[in-house]
């Protein structure tokens, strides 16, 4: 890396934590270790990290109430670190707006690689910049009834209104208007969308869609059971 890239990383155990930021700076990773939420917060505020890895179980401030909080001032890119593989934990923070989530104990070499792939889908700097895959559903202006997608500014609007996405919702919104009307699996989406290039678990599609609706419109995306969604040209 020519500009090192700047982790905010929010975990209260003493051991896990030294020993994942050391993994991160031996990466080429600059680390802001914090051990509780209130402190990651203002971490957050002060230093703008290009990556937020929130455990879940923190002190002061948990990472769901984190992670919202940073996701109502910025769309960086938050992977949250749970200890159980348990759904409400997963659930809660992919609700919460996280783009990923790690189960512990974790591979170092796994976490890395994990923090690479969301790093790739936002551009280096999380700022929203996109890659070949995004640029090529670039073109002008989509319409799907009210729905207007502008895949050359990355704006959407809904009814004339503009409507707020993170990066990784208008990536999953830009690869279901490459296909309106066809049916995209939730593997497909995984590979293309999160840039898994293994199994990954299809309740970050779900999540990511239910949230996606809200915001578009319940009805535009279709749920295809057995096969995965659609987007209703």
């Amino acid at each position: 890396m020519t500009e090192q890239t700047h982790v905010l990383f929010v975990e209260d155990d003493d051991v896990i934590r030294e020993a994942t930021q050391l993994t991160l700076e031996r990466d080429g990773f600059a680390v802001t270790a914090m051990p509780d939420g209130l402190s990651g917060l203002e971490a957050f505020r002060a230093r703008r990290p290009d990556i937020a890895l929130l455990d879940v179980m923190v002190p002061g401030l948990d990472g769901v109430s984190l992670c919202r909080r940073i996701r109502d001032e910025s769309t960086v890119p938050v992977i949250m670190l749970s200890a159980r593989a348990d759904s409400i934990d997963v659930v809660l923070g992919l609700e919460a707006g996280a783009d990923d989530y790690v189960t512990k104990p974790f591979d170092a070499a796994v976490l890395v690689a994990r923090i690479r792939a969301v790093l790739r889908r936002f551009g280096h700097a999380g700022g929203g910049r996109h890659d070949d895959r995004v640029a090529a559903a670039s073109g002008g202006t989509l319409t799907f009834g009210a729905l207007e997608i502008d895949t050359e500014g990355m704006e959407v609007r809904r009814a004339g209104e503009p409507v707020a996405l993170t990066p990784t919702e208008m990536r999953l919104l830009l690869e279901f208007s490459t296909a309106p009307g066809t049916v995209l699996s939730r593997d497909r989406l995984l590979e293309r969308v999160w840039d898994y290039g293994w199994g990954g678990d299809t309740r970050v599609v779900d999540v990511h869609v239910q949230r996606l609706r809200t915001k578009i419109g319940q009805d535009r995306i279709e749920t295809v059971r057995g096969f995965g969604y659609k987007l209703k040209a």
